[in-house]
C-alpha cells in the first residue's frame, strides 16, 4: 500500500539491501554504509560477495533467516518484480525501490500482498532529510 517514506523509515530497523556493493564509490555501496551508520541493521544481498560492511552477504532474499522490515532495491527496474515476489515470500513489511527505479509490476505485487511501497527515492537521503536515525552517529568517515 502507499505510505510515506517517513512512515517506513520510522518503523524500519532491519533492511535487506538487494544489490549492495563492496565499492564505496557506488550509491549501492555508500547508501548502505550511510544507513548502517545511522543505526539501521543492514543485511547485504549480493551473490558475488561473502561479506559487505562487516555483515554476512546473502545470494538471495530467500536465504535470509531473520525478520526483514524493508527490502531496499539497488537493481534495475526489470528485476524489481522478481525481487518484490521474494520480499512477499519472506514476509517483509515494505519494498523500497531506490532513486531512479520505478516498476508498476513490483508495486502491484507488493501492494496486493499488503507491503508498504516506496519507489524512486533514496532511503539514505530520505533518512537525512527527515532526520530519522536509529542511533545517532557523529561521523560518517570511513
Amino acid at each position: 500500500m502507499s505510505v510515506s517514506s517517513k512512515e517506513v523509515l520510522e518503523y524500519a530497523t532491519t533492511v535487506a539491501v538487494v544489490g549492495a556493493s563492496r565499492d564505496p564509490g557506488k550509491p549501492s555501496g555508500h547508501i548502505p554504509y550511510l544507513l548502517q551508520h545511522r543505526g539501521f541493521r543492514i543485511i547485504p544481498v549480493n551473490p558475488s560477495a561473502n561479506e559487505i560492511l562487516g555483515e554476512r552477504a546473502y545470494a538471495s532474499l530467500l536465504d535470509i533467516q531473520e525478520r526483514i522490515e524493508v527490502v531496499d532495491v539497488f537493481r534495475p527496474a526489470a528485476e524489481a518484480a522478481a525481487i518484490a515476489r521474494q520480499a512477499v515470500a519472506i514476509g517483509a513489511r515494505a519494498l523500497w525501490l531506490q532513486f531512479g527505479i520505478k516498476s508498476d509490476e513490483a508495486r502491484s505485487i507488493a501492494e496486493a500482498a499488503g507491503l508498504d511501497y516506496v519507489e524512486d527515492l533514496c532511503m539514505g537521503r530520505e533518512s537525512i532529510r527527515l532526520h530519522i536515525a536509529k542511533t545517532p552517529k557523529t561521523s560518517l568517515s570511513r
